[in-house]
């Protein structure tokens, strides 16, 4: 029996998307992209809250290489 998919809401959407900018930005900063994606999911609601607060993916990173 095929599996149903599950549908994301457009803000789940939103910080998914906002979550592999910064990855992107993180990259850039020197981390591989494997540690990149490790310390979002490690971090998952410490950036969280940094996107409901508005920060950009840019300014996240940032915060994040501090």
């Amino acid at each position: 029996m095929a599996k149903k998919e599950e549908k994301l809401d457009d803000e789940t959407l939103a910080l998914i998307n906002w979550c592999i900018e910064v990855e992107g930005h993180l990259v850039a900063g020197g981390a591989t992209q494997k540690q990149a994606q490790e310390h979002i999911e490690e971090q998952v609601e410490w950036f969280t809250d940094l996107f409901y607060d508005g920060l950009t993916p840019e300014e996240a990173a940032k915060e994040a290489l501090a």
